[in-house]
């Protein structure tokens, strides 16, 4: 039990003694993309390798005698390469290896050349441009970053409450507790300037003080970890990959705002992230450090998990309130506000995983040296899940201002297969699109607005010349109108009408006055709509019309997709010089739309075509393509 401050010192400095002693450590990142492709079993082959070698001990034995190289297999948070999991990481004499792509049948050559060898198994490095990099930090994608929220994810165990001590855990609770008072940790949080990370931006220190200052003296402290974008893993990815530091980001909140009770809200679709919580809370309840007189002091805190059902929605502060309560999630009016009457009507800190994850190394070393990173408006750092048409994606961590440029082509490594940059869609789909005139504007709450466009969470889909706007704008506008809640007229029935038009559009019978139609439809949701979520859904729509308007008039007018997407504009055309006769592209018509002779010409007939691509995909000649 840790029973006092001197208590969590002494398990600090042992715990720390442990993993100086390792001889190597195996890291086998854990996050659902690695688990994904295999991860859990290379876990296993590590384990059974470690202790099936003479001389090698995995951990440490209670009676350990005699001379014996001691490896620890650790489960690691996300360490970021997510394209080219598995990864592992090898820690041994000061050196850290990291490996990508490890398969199973690796493992032996890795425990034979590294762990006991000394020698690096060079195939599995990452290489590009025949250069072979040997360590993380050396990688462009990982050299480029900040890591603050997520310092630990790929060094220490996720799972293991010693190892989060070791690395300097709750020495920020400790600090707050023994030599700050509660209004000088407010005051602390609130001249770092932290913003919220879920997508509002509100300054942190505000809220946080709006609530320590109600005169109803229960209060609750509440972590939004319901993350809905699409393409989007931030936030389950620190809750898989340290929990603990998620959790004392909350108890400083707690102690904070003098609050006995938290609860954090995960999506159901975050089971992993929900398995590490509770596990890393009942270890912290097992020692002393959850529960009454923590630490020897009056302060007393309990935390609970609630899981969402899935819905976007309950990603707004009194819809997720409402879901905890036992009610159907959705948005109230305002005021009054979560801090005055959120949780059972009682004044409530609502912060998201990101938001919370700052807090501890802020309360360590200081508002002023936090201010040192970002920008005056947006101090600190982000955390972006870069997926789509990009060569690397992965999880990333930048100070707030950085680049479109330096994020997609430094860190990112450029599009796929040399491909031309088209946009990138940030903030989700209550964000917006950003181009090619945009890449070198600074990313941060304030300069994002005036492009219609938001960081939000920190989703970043990037996309090529392949990608039809109209159809991107279809498919956001189509995922928040199926997740509107349905309250409000403007959100429920402007959002459908808007796919309606959407919808008319990509299938080739839009008309101009359409576009009009978006737009006053648009403008109406935004000011009108209840709540921020409904306010945000048109941002796609907005954003590709202002920047990409052409292709909607193309797909009007032309009745032209110029990506070859919408699939009631494409025209299958079959190129005589290619075409052999062998009438395999007839056979497998569903519509009988191809005509002809063997060994001569066949025909395509585009009244009669469905536009189901199957002709093409089975002509074993290329004769079949899209017309421009």
């Amino acid at each position: 039990m840790i029973k006092n401050k001197d208590d969590l010192s002494q398990v600090r400095e042992a715990a720390k003694n442990q993993m100086d002693a390792y001889d190597c450590r195996i890291l086998v990142c854990s996050g659902t993309g690695c688990i994904a492709t295999g991860s859990a079993k290379i876990y296993e082959e590590f384990k059974e390798l470690t202790k099936n070698t003479p001389g090698v001990v995995l951990d440490f034995a209670p009676h350990d005698e005699g001379e014996h190289s001691h490896v620890g297999v650790k489960k690691t948070g996300c360490q970021g390469f997510c394209e080219l999991g598995p990864l592992v990481r090898i820690q041994k004499g000061g050196e850290v290896i990291q490996y990508v792509k490890v398969q199973r049948e690796d493992c032996k050559e890795i425990f034979e050349q590294t762990i006991l060898g000394g020698e690096v198994v060079e195939r599995l490095l990452y290489t590009k441009k025949d250069v072979h990099y040997r360590h993380p930090e050396d990688i462009p994608f990982m050299a480029k970053q900040t890591r603050i929220v997520l310092e630990n994810c790929g060094r220490v165990d996720a799972e293991s409450l010693d190892e989060y001590i070791a690395a300097g855990g709750f020495r920020a609770l400790e600090k707050s507790m023994f030599e700050m008072t509660r209004d000088q940790v407010i005051d602390e949080v609130d001249r770092s300037g932290l913003r919220g990370r879920g997508g509002g931006g509100f300054p942190c220190g505000r809220k946080w003080k709006q609530v320590a200052r109600q005169k109803e003296t229960t209060r609750y402290v509440v972590c939004n970890g319901d993350e809905g974008d699409p393409g989007a893993f931030m936030d389950g990815s620190v809750m898989e990959g340290d929990p603990f530091k998620l959790i004392e980001g909350m108890m400083i909140a707690a102690y904070a705002v003098q609050s006995s009770d938290g609860y954090i809200y995960v999506r159901a679709e975050y089971p992993m992230s929900v398995a590490r919580l509770r596990h890393a809370i009942g270890q912290m309840e097992e020692r002393g450090l959850l529960g009454d007189n923590i630490l020897g002091t009056d302060f007393s805190f309990r935390l609970h998990i609630n899981r969402g059902a899935g819905a976007f929605v309950c990603g707004e502060g009194s819809a997720l309130t409402a879901s905890i309560e036992g009610n159907r999630g959705m948005p109230r009016v305002k005021p009054p506000r979560t801090v005055e009457k959120g949780l059972w009507e009682k004044p409530t800190v609502l912060n998201n995983v990101e938001t919370y994850a700052n807090v501890p190394k802020i309360i360590l070393q200081g508002a002023d040296w936090y201010r040192t990173i970002g920008t005056e408006g947006s101090p600190g750092t982000k955390t972006f899940s870069l997926t789509g048409s990009i060569e690397n994606t992965g999880l990333i961590e930048v100070p707030m201002g950085s680049t479109l440029r330096e994020i997609i082509f430094d860190i990112g490594g450029g599009l796929k297969n040399g491909a031309e940059f088209k946009a990138v869609q940030i903030g989700g789909p209550s964000g917006g699109c950003l181009t090619e005139k945009h890449l070198d504007e600074p990313l941060d709450f304030d300069s994002v607005k005036k492009f219609n466009a938001i960081v939000g969470s920190g989703g970043m889909v990037v996309m090529d010349t392949n990608t039809c706007m109209v159809e991107v704008a279809r498919f956001f506008m189509s995922f928040t109108q199926r997740e509107s809640c349905g309250k409000c007229v403007p959100c429920r029935e402007g959002t459908k009408r808007m796919l309606e038009i959407l919808e008319k559009i990509v299938a080739g019978k839009g008309e101009m006055e359409d576009l009009d139609r978006l737009e006053e439809l648009a403008n109406m949701i935004r000011s009108m709509a209840l709540c921020g979520l409904g306010k945000s859904a048109p941002l796609p729509v907005i954003s590709t019309l202002n920047t990409f308007r052409d292709e909607y008039v193309e797909h009007i007018r032309d009745k032209k997709c110029r990506a070859k997407v919408c699939q009631a504009m494409r025209r299958f055309v079959i190129n005589p010089e290619y075409c052999k006769g062998c009438g395999k592209c007839a056979k497998n018509c569903p519509a009988g739309a191809i005509t002809g002779v063997r060994k001569e010409c066949y025909h395509i007939n585009p009244e009669l075509c469905i536009k189901c691509s199957a002709c093409k995909d089975n002509c074993a000649f290329d004769a079949i393509y899209i017309e421009e």
